[in-house]
């Protein structure tokens, strides 16, 4: 069975996007150094430390599907159906697909709940793991226990306001266990397994 992590970059404070949903500071990293990491899409690669490099590609070629919002898939135009993961996209929203989203977007699923979304993703990554990378459905699959580990990249930034990776949690707490600590430079790679 498909493991769940979810992934962002945050900033110190907990943030994954300033009120506008622009990420200001906290993509820096992927281009700040040496080592070229490519991606699904042409034309578009990371160049960053040896130690982000490393965390980098274990985190996209482990990757079999990737979770996210509505609004987040909105925003970038659905990847132009190829996610720089180069993994499937399923979508978990209430408002329905766009009216072409078969034409469009086929390697997309679109589903209406958080537990429907993991399933579907699991189902699609096989042996591979599933990475949400949207706060809101992150703090949902929290709260519903469907996460087996949190990763973090954490950018020596404060932002005061703006999207929170965690928000509300509903219910008990979330107990991790010790982290994998990646030192990168402009950011610290942080994955902690969620303990059962």
């Amino acid at each position: 069975m498909a493991k769940v992590l979810t992934h962002m970059c945050m900033s110190l404070d907990g943030f994954v996007a300033q009120p506008d949903d622009n990420p200001g500071e906290l993509f820096d990293w992927y281009w700040n150094g040496d080592v070229v990491v490519p991606t699904a899409q042409e034309g578009m690669t990371f160049s960053v430390d040896a130690a982000s490099a490393s965390m980098l590609q274990d985190l996209t070629s482990g990757c079999g599907a990737l979770i996210t919002g509505r609004r987040l898939f909105d925003l970038t135009g659905g990847w132009g159906d190829n996610h720089p993961v180069g993994a499937p996209v399923v979508v978990v929203s209430h408002r329905p697909p766009p009216e072409d989203a078969d034409e469009r977007f086929p390697r997309t699923t679109f589903t209406g709940s958080v537990e429907e979304g993991i399933a579907a993703a699991k189902e699609i990554a096989g042996d591979k793991f599933v990475t949400i990378a949207s706060a809101d459905i992150i703090q949902q699959a929290l709260s519903l226990g469907l996460v087996d580990e949190v990763c973090i990249s954490q950018v020596p930034v404060l932002f005061g306001t703006g999207i929170r990776y965690f928000g509300e949690l509903v219910g008990h707490h979330v107990v991790l266990e010790d982290p994998i600590v990646v030192q990168g430079i402009r950011a610290l790679h942080l994955r902690y397994p969620v303990r059962r």
